[in-house]
């Protein structure tokens, strides 16, 4: 059954170049439900205080919120609220995952595995440290609807092998690679597994005990909550070997001339002080979605792609990427027209009321690798789009090929 959700979410009311808003650019950000714009409005009009900082009323009441946070995302998850750090971004978190465990793990010769389908933040710092430390970093390839092939990234997963990073859904095609096989072949040599959650922790159940994954990282503003929100998912055991790549101020239980005494988790990750009402916002947007229930999420997600790549794969001129089954791929669609620029494209969409995303996403070997080497347009659906707003984008669309 359709989701019917608009109501909550004051943007969407919006109009833009004399149009109703039609919001398709999900998969860069995501708009927020008016009780997660509460929820951080009101801490900043009531309580606002720094945490574990203080014995006095407010901070104490916004510390008991902020750890209350914790606890949201790691229900969310099905983690332990140690297991849950949180920082700015699926970068931070993936950053934190080189500086922290990575670079004091990987040795000399050493193999990291990744894909041509990720994303820039989940190749970049696995190549920093490589260079640092003298490993190095392999990519399997994907096939031509952007899929990881599995047989060759086992091939790459070898003993030598100390890191395994995937995402779990492409931000480009959608791809839903199999993360189970992949941790698993990871653990069989005795490599950590790392999961790039951005796309796939919004749109989907994701359970990190059932998956298996050693870390997992994703966004806030991607899940209906703040920007400069994210979360690092660790297991226990490894957030506990782990150093503190951002040592100082709540890091630590004391300090003295010769060392030191963490905190505890998962404080001792969570250097300074923390975006609070930005937390708070983020736990208010994983009960939110907790209540809609990721299941529905998904089925109404692929329900709009289904019907989305049937009305654009019957126009003249438009190519699709990615996988033809939705069970495959997540609610983001694609797409070029023939013989015209991608911004150019997305330009004229905008003009209509309809924002999209145009370029190389942040993605640029897998744009090469697909021959979409000067970008594509991607349409990105979330929660809150309607089957009648998919309908208006085709028609668009069909208006603007038959300019090409």
């Amino acid at each position: 059954m359709a989701l019917d959700l608009r109501s909550d979410f004051p943007i969407l009311e919006r109009e833009v170049n004399g149009h109703p808003l039609i919001y398709l650019d999900n998969a860069a950000t995501t708009q927020r439900p008016e009780r997660v714009i509460e929820a951080v409005s009101r801490f900043y009009r009531e309580l606002n205080a720094n945490v574990h900082r203080g014995i006095h009323y407010l901070s104490r009441e916004a510390s008991e919120l902020y750890e209350g946070a914790h606890e949201a995302l790691a229900q969310f998850i099905n983690a332990d609220f140690r297991e849950v750090v949180f920082t700015s971004n699926t970068t931070d978190s993936l950053n934190m995952i080189a500086w922290g465990w990575a670079l004091r793990n990987v040795a000399e010769g050493d193999r990291i595995v990744t894909t041509v389908m990720e994303h820039h933040s989940n190749m970049l710092p696995w190549r920093t440290v490589a260079e640092l430390r003298g490993a190095e970093v392999v990519y399997a390839d994907v096939d031509d609807e952007g899929m990881p092939l599995m047989k060759q990234l086992e091939s790459l997963i070898d003993e030598r092998t100390r890191l395994v990073a995937i995402s779990g859904m492409s931000n480009v095609t959608g791809a839903i690679p199999d993360v189970g096989r992949v941790v698993r072949a990871a653990h069989q040599v005795g490599a950590v597994a790392v999961l790039d959650g951005a796309q796939m922790v919004p749109h989907m159940p994701v359970d990190v005990r059932q998956l298996g994954v050693d870390f997992l990282a994703f966004s806030g503003h991607k899940m209906l909550g703040p920007t400069g929100t994210g979360v690092l998912y660790g297991r226990l055991d490894l957030l506990e070997e782990m150093t503190p790549p951002r040592p100082g101020g709540g890091t630590i239980r004391d300090v003295t001339l010769e060392g030191v005494d963490w905190a505890s988790l998962p404080w001792r990750h969570e250097g300074g002080t923390p975006n609070i009402a930005g937390a708070i916002g983020l736990a208010e947007a994983a009960r939110y979605l907790m209540d809609v229930g990721m299941e529905a999420v998904r089925e109404h997600e692929k329900e709009l792609t289904r019907r989305g790549l049937e009305m654009l794969s019957s126009i003249d001129g438009v190519i699709l990427y990615g996988p033809k089954d939705v069970e495959r791929r997540g609610g983001i669609i694609a797409f070029n027209i023939e013989g015209m620029d991608p911004h150019m494209v997305g330009a004229l969409l905008d003009s209509r009321g309809i924002a999209v995303r145009t370029g190389l996403h942040c993605a640029h070997p897998l744009h090469r690798r697909l021959g979409a080497e000067e970008g594509t347009v991607r349409a990105s659906f979330y929660l809150y789009n309607t089957l009648e707003e998919v309908k208006v984008l085709a028609e668009a669309l069909r208006e603007i090929a038959s300019l090409a």
